[in-house]
């Protein structure tokens, strides 16, 4: 039996409704409840007829406005004489009174709330050309500053960020930890990136690049992916493709994100890269300043630019074509790329050189000078025999594994390594470390890594290379980073009490606490977060970029390798790069650099990049010493 609806509930939910609309509509009510008291106010002046002494009756038109001022502002009353009239007076004022108070508290609070959620960051961003950042991490601050240089020359650049974070907080860390970043704007908003609606607060389709950081989260690889899903596949977006740089942390996530990025999608394998760069830094000296000269916004970096001018031309005769930069490959519209190509190989109309460059003004060709190239100043390289080495590594984290399989590729048979680090459990991931080949036998060690006492007991001299790996799986950024610092002390200790010179390598999670490592003279150092940021920073702006560094990374691809400078050119006499460069073609390499020996004792100064120079000037003739060392692109 269906209950019958009563007037005064048809009512009371009608009213409910309108309250459903908000501020606005209890805006309408107190409008309707004021011209209600008007009204009902000047038919009670007429009808009475009540005025003040020496005053007409009201009409209707004056008895209205009377109404209205005396509910718009109490003080009108007070020269009212006529008791009548002051009584209907009071009533009309006291009913504005209650009105008008609802009305400044609606207002206030619509107010506080339209505040509230401009604080949350909700508003849509009006932008064209910016670059996108989504999600939160460590590497963010590095990332906005390699931006700020890289758009130093645009009008008006723009830097929008979306992260599950507060948006006032963001900008308070990003103003308290980047004061000065010259023309550079950013522009903080809260929202998920993987959900559309929030995606759409950023202006994708109007972006000139996009940068999708590893979340903070259990699965960080899988946030990424589904970002690029929901940016790639958004009935909503553009039709021209996006330039969308990535960031997976592990390899077997790479492939899925291909899938579903497409060639929109660069993928920077931090993990992979990483791991890489530890093993070559730690083999050869210096190595992660080259990776982080080419790769930040200041000083040369990688350029992929036509030059119809080398069409025609044969590889060797190009490279020598640059007096102020460096050729190392070429690269084509589909986004593949040739490092290091035979010396002979034509460059075609459809090849796009790769460059290391100081700015891309100075991408010049010009013939070689008369008699660049010394001939008598070339040499040959005896085959060099490969011994074993004793690598040890102390400390560990989630890309130790990689590390190990990584050097495993380049050792000697009878190699040995030796993991020495304190964490449970890792006794039975070393047992199942994926080792490339038999030349390399694991051993481990269950111990506090920087204890003076336990690497003592290690005969640190005894080993060719040590790696000091950082705890950060199991501790802070800061904590791990002290933790390899003490670690550094020891081992400088131990070499001093030794007097022998030890090949160490270390990691560290903060870019600030480089400069605190350098009175350790550890031989490198590489900046994780560091080198991921410019890393991302660079492929947003080089659509090449990742595919240059899969090459570098691939173990059938090219590789940068640092080799004694005797290997292609006379010592003791000065010899100019068109030499080394024509020397290095002979065996099937590009050199684009070189790394002077250091004095005997000093300290390697990580603001001069450790004698390391990239892109020199081909026509500075240099008198060569013994531990001078040539950088080349080169097949191992």
């Amino acid at each position: 039996m269906n209950q019958k609806i009563t007037l005064g509930e048809r009512l009371r939910y009608m009213f409910d409704k309108s309250m459903a609309a908000g501020p606005i509509a209890l805006i309408g009510w107190l409008t309707l409840m004021t011209l209600a008291v008007m009204v009902i106010a000047t038919i009670v002046f007429v009808v009475t007829g009540a005025a003040n002494p020496g005053s007409d009756p009201l009409g209707v038109g004056e008895g209205l406005w009377q109404s209205l001022m005396r509910t718009m502002d109490p003080g009108t009353m007070a020269g009212d004489t006529d008791w009548t009239f002051r009584i209907i007076a009071l009533a009309v004022t006291l009913s504005g009174i209650f009105i008008f108070s609802a009305l400044i508290g609606i207002l206030s609070a619509g107010i506080n709330d339209r505040l509230i959620m401009l604080r949350k960051g909700r508003s849509r961003v009006l932008e064209s050309g910016h670059t996108i950042i989504f999600n939160w991490s460590a590497s963010i601050f590095d990332i906005i500053s390699e931006l700020a240089i890289a758009n130093e020359s645009e009008r008006r650049p723009r830097v929008v960020i979306m992260a599950v974070r507060d948006k006032v907080e963001m900008e308070d860390e990003i103003a308290d930890k980047l004061p000065h970043l010259g023309k550079l704007k950013v522009i903080c908003r809260s929202g998920d990136p993987t959900d559309l609606y929030d995606l759409a607060i950023v202006s994708p389709h109007a972006s000139k690049s996009i940068i999708v950081l590893s979340p903070s989260a259990d699965d960080p690889d899988a946030a990424v992916v589904k970002t690029i899903l929901a940016l790639i596949h958004d009935p909503k977006r553009r039709p021209e493709p996006y330039r969308i740089a990535a960031e997976i942390r592990s390899a077997r996530n790479a492939e899925m994100a291909k899938v579903v990025g497409g060639g929109e999608v660069q993928l920077v394998m931090a993990d992979e890269l990483l791991s890489r760069i530890v093993v070559h830094s730690s083999r050869q000296s210096g190595l992660s300043a080259v990776y982080s000269e080419l790769l930040d916004f200041d000083g040369s970096e990688i350029y992929v630019s036509p030059q119809p001018g080398l069409t025609g031309l044969t590889f060797r005769e190009a490279a020598l074509a640059y007096p102020a930069c460096a050729l190392i490959g070429l690269a084509r519209d589909d986004g593949k790329v040739r490092l290091n190509p035979p010396a002979d190989a034509i460059v075609t109309a459809d090849d796009r050189p790769i460059l290391i460059a100081e700015d891309d003004t100075t991408i010049r060709a010009a013939e070689p000078p008369a008699g660049a190239i010394d001939a008598g100043a070339l040499r040959d390289c005896a085959p060099r025999a490969k011994n074993p080495e004793r690598t040890l590594i102390l400390g560990w984290y989630h890309r130790g594994a990689i590390v190990a399989r990584e050097l495993s590729r380049f050792v000697a048979p009878g190699s040995l390594l030796t993991i020495a680090a304190e964490i449970d459990g890792l006794a039975a991931e070393i047992q199942d470390l994926d080792i490339s080949g038999d030349d390399m036998a694991v051993k481990f060690v269950d111990c506090d890594s920087s204890s003076r006492a336990v690497l003592a007991r290690l005969d640190i001299p005894s080993y060719d290379h040590v790696m000091v790996l950082s705890y950060s799986d199991t501790m802070t950024a800061q904590a791990a980073d002290t933790r390899t610092l003490v670690t550094l002390l020891h081992l400088r200790q131990i070499a001093e009490a030794s007097g022998r010179h030890i090949s160490v390598v270390s990691e560290m999670a903060d870019v600030r606490n480089r400069e605190l490592a350098e009175v350790t003279r550890a031989d490198d150092f590489v900046v994780s977060n560091k080198l991921i940021s410019l890393m991302l920073a660079q492929s947003s702006e080089n659509r090449y970029l990742s595919a240059i560094f899969d090459e570098l990374l691939d173990e059938s691809g090219c590789e940068i390798a640092m080799r004694p400078v005797e290997d292609y050119v006379a010592l003791g006499t000065p010899v100019n790069f068109y030499t080394v460069i024509e020397s290095a073609l002979r065996r099937k390499e590009v050199a684009f650099g070189y790394a002077r020996r250091q004095d005997e004792g000093a300290a390697p100064d990580p603001r001069k990049m450790g004698g390391v120079v990239v892109n020199p000037v081909k026509s500075e003739a240099l008198i060569w010493r013994p531990g001078d060392r040539i950088i080349v692109l080169a097949e191992d």
